[in-house]
């Protein structure tokens, strides 16, 4: 194993350098809220706002106020997004805009369910780092809106036609495994408790694929499997990611069998997912074998890689499972050969299926400050003494 790989330092420094960019170059201290859609240099190209971005970097900021280091530059810089979800991110029904513009106002619908998400797990912890009661308040009030769309996420705004094939999605239980634990000590722990329970449920009995050991995208609405594009999609990132986010609960629970269960998976994704001929792990494949109809099914992601490393070196450090430490190690290996941009700071978000940076930005209207440093920070911890 390589040493740099197992250090906590090695994330801590890395991080630190991560963050530096997102504070130079993305407040907008005139209106409020963060440019999110920067070059390679941390230059300005779209002042649009869009609101996943916007809560994901409240949350980043306040976490590494709270977890990290008390700095009021952070809690500062967290405040600034802060105030401006608290001013222009809902419609009157309390719904969060997909997007907005510079100045705060919408230009997309509130029609995805993630906006509320991001937005309630923002506020949640920034009102516990701020000591902000109204931060805390609306966080639970979104926590309540979303579970009245759970079952229906896109409400109005689902373009799918009436009594067609009606599927279900593994976004949303996914996200609800990590939602629940950023909302202890906003929301009773019972109720934390039950909705951790069945989303652990949807995840492990109905979404994972036993025959294959894997993660599909989508199910129809019985859980039987579609033999369609969306029902045979997967996506590895997503699939580690979730396995991470249950792990950390059962550490948390003490279950060891639950563990084991999803260090298997994540050991499985990671062998159906790597790119033999190229290295990296792939954004999307056809679980079949067939064809995607995704156009970027072979790019090689940021997001997908360092969650990637997290679950692993989650799995190894969990189990000592030694085929959970060599899968972390190729993933980190590629990874950091990859990624990191060490001329202008930050990493590349884009890659080509050989590895070459197929766009040069730092942020746009997907990537943020939010998968890099969030997965850094876990792994310094991991590896640094103590998890977060």
């Amino acid at each position: 194993m390589n040493e740099v790989f197992t250090c906590g330092k090695t994330y801590y420094d890395e991080l630190a350098g991560v963050i530096d960019f997102w504070q130079i170059h993305s407040p907008d201290w005139e209106y409020g809220g963060y440019f999110t859609c920067l070059d390679r240099q941390g230059r300005v190209y779209d002042r649009d706002k869009f609101i996943w971005l916007q809560a994901r970097q409240v949350w980043m900021f306040s976490t590494l106020y709270s977890r990290w280091q008390q700095r009021p530059d952070w809690l500062k810089m967290a405040e600034l997004g802060y105030r401006f979800l608290l001013n222009h991110g809902r419609d009157g029904s309390g719904n969060w805009f997909f997007a907005l513009d510079r100045q705060g106002r919408p230009q997309v619908a509130p029609y995805n369910i993630f906006s509320d998400c991001f937005a309630c797990m923002a506020l949640a912890r920034y009102g516990l780092a701020a000591g902000d009661e109204q931060a805390t308040a609306i966080a639970a009030a979104t926590f309540r809106n979303i579970l009245v769309r759970r079952d229906n996420p896109k409400g109005r705004w689902n373009k799918a036609w009436p009594g067609s094939r009606p599927l279900r999605g593994f976004s949303l239980p996914m996200i609800l495994c990590n939602l629940g634990r950023e909302l202890t000590g906003v929301i009773e722990h019972g109720e934390i408790e039950r909705l951790t329970d069945q989303v652990i449920a949807e995840v492990l009995e109905v979404f994972h694929d036993r025959q294959r050991g894997l993660i599909r995208e989508n199910v129809l609405a019985d859980g039987s499997f579609a033999d369609c594009f969306d029902g045979r999609l997967t996506n590895p990132g997503h699939g580690l990611e979730a396995m991470w986010f249950i792990m950390e609960i059962a550490a948390e629970r003490g279950d060891r069998a639950l563990i084991d269960r999803c260090c298997q998976i994540a050991l499985n994704i990671a062998e159906w997912g790597w790119d033999n001929q190229y290295g990296g792990l792939f954004y999307f494949l056809d679980i079949d074998g067939h064809p995607p109809d995704k156009l970027e099914w072979d790019q090689k992601l940021w997001w997908v890689h360092i969650e990637a490393m997290v679950a692993l070196a989650m799995a190894w450090k969990l189990t000592g499972n030694c085929q959970a430490g060599q899968w972390f190690e190729r993933v980190a290996d590629y990874t950091f050969q990859h990624f990191p941009d060490r001329r202008y700071g930050e990493w590349f978000g884009y890659l080509n299926r050989r590895g070459e940076v197929l766009l040069p930005l730092k942020g746009g209207k997907w990537k943020g400050c939010f998968h890099i440093p969030r997965g850094l920070l876990r792994l310094a911890r991991l590896f640094g003494g103590g998890a977060v």
